[in-house]
């Protein structure tokens, strides 16, 4: 009987897609132990987006909660991953950023590294892969998945075979950020890649945005995959990942072993819950099959930013336009996968085309920047027309032809003397003011209490011993 063994998601990946990545540390503290017993692969705590909202929004210190959580979970591995030479920002940063960023996670506690590039170039993914190896962790590369004329199983299998070679990976991530797979690229995506990848496990990472991944996962792992990547319900389904009850049912069912505690997920599955209830955050459900995804193919994560932002700005109605616009953008750009940051450069080109009523009157740096091959070598050319737009609207700084970027590391630390690397890495990813304000939001809450905040004080009063009591009179009474 053959062991599936499962990749957590819930702690980063799944409320990103459904919570706009914001779960709190103290929400996830009270079934850290839980989870650490559950028998999972590993635990994927953090990518990068978890940083960003960390700092930005619930002024929370990132490295804190990820000691805090590796003191609660000492058996499973805890896992992040870089975002090629991008990692936090969309602009590339030297080699020598990207190897202070590793060495931090690896630091505070991260024991598996991997990293995932938008244009599938391995190029991009090797320091942080060799940097991890070298620090004795675990590492694993990402094949970027998207669907275009040029995304074909034979550059899935090139670009594994390098991965294996250069980077001597310990597995092969097939990263499908929009829930594009079907069954029948399943079927022959994961024979190709396993044959050129031999004994490294393959692992599977999709979202039900079509309500197609959990049956893709099944065929996937028949097909040989080794590893699944799922998350908890409630929080899976929807925009997130098929939901890891379920996926243990259906394998078992099949004749595979899934060496999961059932009760110990529904005890986790109940404390989401109950904080969904109580904060009025969706929970996961599965999808109806939407033909129009496979032409826009906008991620989980970016479709619920989407429609936060436009419900924001009273601009709903407008979803349509902007995800044909968005299918529009991306084959202009030379079909660039829907994932950070490319998604997000599509997205904001698509949302300014259909805001200003003029194609490309207004184009962001990113966006001139990958035209020109910053982020590295393009799968397919740009739009001809397009390029002529792009050159001309964009910024005037951006030079044609990209050089190659100066160490920042030790100009860093010369910077920021009598800080350590943790917060100097922060400061150099977050521009102005962001780490200062989290800074002084003081000690960031730890604990949680399902109760909501009337009830907690008339708890806490009840509770006292009073000496005295006074009574005033009511005026009129």
């Amino acid at each position: 009987m053959r062991e599936i063994p499962v990749v957590d998601t819930t702690l980063r990946d799944a409320h990103q897609c459904l919570w706009a990545t914001r779960m709190t540390t103290a929400h996830m503290l009270p079934v850290a132990e839980r989870m650490d017993r559950i028998g999972f692969q590993r635990i994927d705590l953090a990518g990068t987006i978890q940083f960003d909202v960390c700092i930005r929004y619930l002024k929370e210190n990132p490295w804190e909660r990820v000691r805090l959580m590796r003191e609660r979970i000492q058996n499973t591995p805890l896992s992040s991953f870089t975002r090629s030479k991008n990692i936090v920002s969309f602009d590339v940063v030297p080699d020598d950023i990207v190897a202070l960023w590793v060495e931090r996670l690896v630091a505070n506690g991260f024991r598996e590294i991997g990293t995932f590039d938008g244009l599938n170039d391995v190029d991009n993914m090797m320091t942080t892969i060799e940097v991890a190896r070298a620090l004795g962790v675990k590492t694993f590369g990402a094949l970027s998945y998207g669907l275009s004329p040029v995304h074909t199983d034979e550059l899935y299998v090139k670009t594994a075979k390098e991965l294996v070679k250069r980077g001597k990976v310990d597995a092969i991530w097939l990263k499908d950020a929009g829930g594009l797979l079907t069954i029948d690229r399943i079927r022959t995506l994961v024979p190709a890649i396993k044959k050129a990848i031999g004994n490294v496990p393959l692992e599977l990472h999709s979202h039900c945005m079509t309500g197609l991944a959990p049956l893709v996962y099944l065929e996937g792992i028949k097909a040989g995959a080794d590893r699944i990547h799922s998350s908890i319900a409630p929080l899976a389904n929807g925009n997130a990942q098929p939901a890891t009850q379920s996926m243990a049912k259906n394998l078992r069912a099949l004749g595979f072993s899934v060496s999961v505690d059932d009760g110990l997920l529904d005890e986790v599955g109940d404390h989401f819950r109950r904080i969904a209830e109580l904060e009025g955050k969706p929970v996961g459900a599965p999808q109806e099959y939407d033909a129009f995804h496979y032409e826009h193919q906008v991620p989980g994560g970016m479709m619920s930013n989407f429609r936060s932002q436009l419900a924001q700005a009273g601009l709903s109605h407008r979803l349509q336009e902007l995800l044909e616009e968005c299918a529009r953008v991306r084959y202009e750009l030379g079909y660039p996968i829907m994932i950070t940051p490319f998604a997000q450069l599509v997205g904001t080109q698509a949302v300014l085309n259909v805001v200003q009523g003029e194609r490309y009157r207004t184009v962001p740096d990113e966006v001139k920047k990958y035209a020109l091959g910053y982020y590295g070598k393009l799968l397919a050319p740009v739009d001809p027309d397009v390029l002529d737009r792009i050159v001309a609207n964009g910024s005037p700084q951006i030079a044609l032809k990209p050089e190659p970027l100066p160490p920042a590391a030790d100009r860093l630390r010369k910077q920021y003397p009598h800080v350590g690397d943790d917060e100097r890495i922060l400061r150099f990813m977050f521009a102005g003011q962001q780490v200062d304000d989290m800074l002084a939001a003081g000690a960031m809450k730890t604990d949680y209490a399902f109760e909501k905040p009337l009830v907690q004080l008339v708890r806490e009063l009840a509770d006292r011993r009073f000496t005295k009591v006074h009574f005033s009179t009511l005026a009129g009474a």
